[in-house]
């Protein structure tokens, strides 16, 4: 039988290592800012076109490369990080694998010019699919200038499944953030199709996140800070009244590297217990400074995935800590950490030896005694005084026959069934559903579901017959937007003006409502917007037809009625009725099933 097992071709091996490295154009923006923090740059410049799909350029003044260096950086395992296996316990760069030029050359048109700043002339290198095209010096500037075209030219079904420009513009964003809010100290700067998105300058931490999220988060940062022998906690905690409903300013940092942990997270939220508004999610930016060799990053090509020594512990010191914070601002009761130096938190290790606590015991203790008793509470066996007359409470009980006793149950459910009849037999289950009796058994209504329904038909129906929806704003509303949002609402703009939301462009990630559809009053158009958008962002890849449809859907969502509010009966009556006049009463827009009934068959079922 011959031999079956061969190495496979570099070019191969290369695609493979890119499918874990270089998942979207968003990896290879992270990858390539990464290298430039490695290298010591202290101002680095991201420009993208078509959301990183026909260009990506990095550039950084950091330390450059040598000829030499500049071809051995784009083979694999090739690293300046590491030289042993003992250093993957003290890392402290970002990179350190040395796959992630190999595996963006492999799936792109890679052009690299470099220069070292103690050198007169650079180096120039182009690699397309892992083949070196030309290598050559020439002059350039110092540090490293990358351009990366055409990502995915050769493996089209990965270029197929990358989502729109909106939607991978906005993973290039999260990328970007993750990185410039941990490295205050360095200038960034970011531009989209020409049109520049971040200028951030050099700045401290808060400036830094300020610059990112807008003024208005500064009044919301409480400040976090505790020094511990196990690792010191600083950054920032939101206060619970500025929480919003949608996820986005939740950072983790270990040695200013960013990472996600929900057990941490779940430290964090519990601090919040009972303080934060219902379906809300506070603001963090966390920092972590711990010793390398209690943590290994080495568990996942993106890295960020970390695992601790001493988790629980650290869980504990970090709900302690964030409670700290929102204490000093009263938000909860103020906990006493004024204590002087770094607080001792003792660590279970193999070789602790336990001792057993000292108490004293009372070995003459008798609990049958009682003289101790009455010495220590005086008065305990006087008996209370009974009440005279104390048997006229019952009087009549006993004439009441088994008849009264009938007729008083038949009154009661008389009176429940009058209730029925009153309610139209609308009955809302948990502030979620509504029940009501049909001829085949009981139906059951998702309140927020079918809402959802009516709306987007509603919005659907306004558009196709050019009705103007809209109800002016008496004061257009000002709106401060993170700039994915920002660029995606100037994107669809068109598409909300034609479901009755006017907005006028302020520039600087502002925008001003000028109106919202009709029906909406009494609701705040930047919690509806703010919705929308991260609606949307989901449901444009649900929802077939155009733009104005996956918006139509967005915007019914976020304005639908939510669960846990109360309805009344005439409220339940239009939901039903509106949502049988439907042209598809059965299924939300983005295909949940809003209808159900349980047959008679299985209650008698349930009864028997």
């Amino acid at each position: 039988m011959p031999d079956i097992i061969q190495l496979l071709p570099d070019a191969v091996a290369n695609q493979i290592a890119a499918g874990e490295v270089i998942q979207r154009p968003a990896s290879v923006v992270k990858e390539l800012v990464e290298n430039a923090v490695d290298a010591g740059a202290d101002e680095i410049t991201v420009v993208i076109k078509d959301a990183g799909k026909t260009l990506i350029q990095v550039i950084d003044n950091g330390a450059g490369m040598s000829d030499t260096d500049a071809r051995l950086a784009f083979e694999r395992h090739a690293t300046s990080k590491i030289k042993n296996a003992d250093d993957l316990f003290s890392i402290r760069t970002k990179g350190f694998r040395g796959e992630a030029l190999a595996s963006v050359a492999a799936i792109a048109h890679v052009v690299l010019k470099t220069r070292q700043p103690d050198s007169e002339i650079g180096t120039e290198i182009e690699i397309k699919g892992s083949a070196l095209d030309h290598q050559e010096p020439i002059s350039c500037d110092n540090g490293s200038n990358f351009l990366v075209k055409n990502l995915f030219y050769n493996v089209p079904a990965r270029r197929k499944f990358l989502k729109s420009n909106t939607t991978e513009l906005k993973h290039i964003i999260n990328e970007f953030q993750r990185i410039a809010i941990a490295h205050p100290e360095i200038t960034f700067h970011l531009k989209h199709n020409d049109s520049d998105i971040y200028h951030l300058p050099k700045s401290n931490t808060r400036q830094r996140i300020v610059h990112i999220f807008g003024k208005s988060i500064n009044a919301n940062l409480n400040t976090l800070n505790n020094k511990t022998s196990l690792l010191n906690i600083t950054g920032f905690v939101g206060k619970p009244e500025f929480a919003k409903k949608t996820t986005g300013e939740q950072f983790f940092f270990i040695n200013k590297r960013y990472m996600r942990h929900p057990y941490f997270h779940r430290a964090v939220m519990r601090a919040y217990e009972k303080i934060l508004p219902k379906d809300t999610f506070p603001s963090y930016f966390i920092y972590f400074d711990a010793d390398p060799s209690t943590i290994d990053v080495n568990i996942h090509p993106t890295k960020t995935e970390i695992k601790f020594e001493n988790e629980q512990a650290i869980f504990q010191i970090l709900q302690a800590s964030v409670k700290e914070s929102l204490g000093k601002s009263n938000v909860i009761p103020s906990i006493d950490f004024n204590t002087e130096g770094v607080i001792d938190i003792p660590v279970t290790r193999k070789d602790t030896e336990f001792n057993p606590p000292e108490i004293e015991v009372n070995t003459s203790y008798n609990p049958f005694e009682t003289d101790h008793i009455k010495k220590d509470y005086p008065g305990y066996d006087k008996k209370e005084k009974i009440p005279d007359e104390w048997e006229q409470l019952y009087a009549g009980i006993d004439s009441l026959s088994q008849t009264d006793i009938t007729r008083q149950k038949n009154i009661f459910n008389e009176d429940i069934e009058k209730e029925i009849d009153l309610r139209n037999e609308f009955i809302q289950l948990r502030s979620k559903y509504i029940v009501t009796p049909v001829k085949s058994g009981l139906m059951i209504i998702d309140q927020k579901l079918a809402h959802e329904r009516i709306l987007y038909e509603q919005f659907i129906q306004s558009i196709a017959h050019n009705r103007n929806i809209a109800q002016r704003e008496l004061y257009p509303t000002k709106i401060d937007l993170d700039p994915s949002h920002y660029i995606l609402i100037n994107e669809i703009k068109d598409d909300l003006a034609l479901v009755g939301i006017d907005i006028s462009d302020l520039g600087s990630n502002t925008i001003a409502v000028n109106s919202c559809p009709a029906g909406f009053e009494g609701l705040d158009p930047g919690d509806i917007l703010e919705q929308l958008l991260e609606e949307y962002k989901t449901t444009e890849q649900k929802v077939g037809g155009s733009a104005t449809k996956a918006v139509a859907a967005s915007l019914a969502k976020a304005a639908a009625t939510p669960y846990g509010k109360y309805l009344h009966t005439s409220e339940m009556q239009q939901i039903v009725d509106e949502l049988f006049a439907c042209e598809n009463p059965n299924y939300s827009p983005d295909g949940k099933k809003i209808v159900a009934i349980v047959p008679l068959e299985q209650l008698d079922k349930l009864m028997n």
